[in-house]
C-alpha cells in the first residue's frame, strides 16, 4: 500500500512502508560511525559544552579524592551523562532551528527557552545529587 507522504521529499524512516524500510537499513559500523560524528557535531562550537566538561572533571577529581564508593560514583556518572545528553539535545534542537525559515523563527523562539530550560533543570538536580553525595564527606573529612 502507497504512503501519503513520499519518502524522497521527507526521508523519514517512519513515513515510508515496509519494503523502502528495508533497503534504508544501514550496517552497526556506518550507525555508530554517525553517532560519533554527531556527538563530534554537538559539542564542536558550543561554549556550553565546555563548562559541562570542566564542571564534569570536577567531579571526577572530588569523586577521586574523597573516594567515593560504587553507588556514588554511579550516581555521580549517572548525572554527568544525563546532563551531557541533554545538552546534545539542546544543541540538536538549536541546530534544526538554525534551518528554519526567518518568519517561523521569530514568531517560535520559546522552543530555544524550553530546551534551555531543560538543559538547567538537569544541572540542577545533577549538582543536588552531587551535593548530596560530597557534602558528608566533606563534613566528616573536616571533622565536624
Amino acid at each position: 500500500m502507497g504512503n501519503a507522504f513520499p519518502s524522497k521529499t521527507l526521508g523519514a524512516f517512519f513515513l515510508v512502508d515496509a519494503d523502502e524500510r528495508k533497503k534504508m537499513k544501514r550496517p552497526w559500523k556506518d550507525k555508530f560511525h554517525c553517532a560519533f560524528k554527531g556527538m563530534k557535531l554537538g559539542m564542536r562550537g558550543h561554549s556550553s559544552f565546555f563548562v559541562h566538561f570542566f564542571f564534569a572533571s570536577m567531579v571526577v577529581a572530588f569523586a577521586v579524592v574523597l573516594r567515593c564508593d560504587l553507588v556514588e560514583w554511579s550516581l555521580l556518572i549517572g548525572c554527568i551523562g544525563f546532563v551531557l545528553v541533554v545538552e546534545l539535545l539542546n544543541s540538536s534542537i538549536e541546530m534544526l532551528y538554525a534551518i528554519l525559515p526567518e518568519d517561523v523563527r521569530s514568531s517560535r523562539f520559546e522552543v530555544l527557552d524550553i530546551a534551555a530550560g531543560a538543559v538547567l533543570v538537569a544541572s540542577v538536580f545533577a549538582s543536588a545529587i552531587g551535593c548530596m553525595v560530597f557534602v558528608p564527606k566533606i563534613i566528616a573529612m573536616l571533622g565536624f
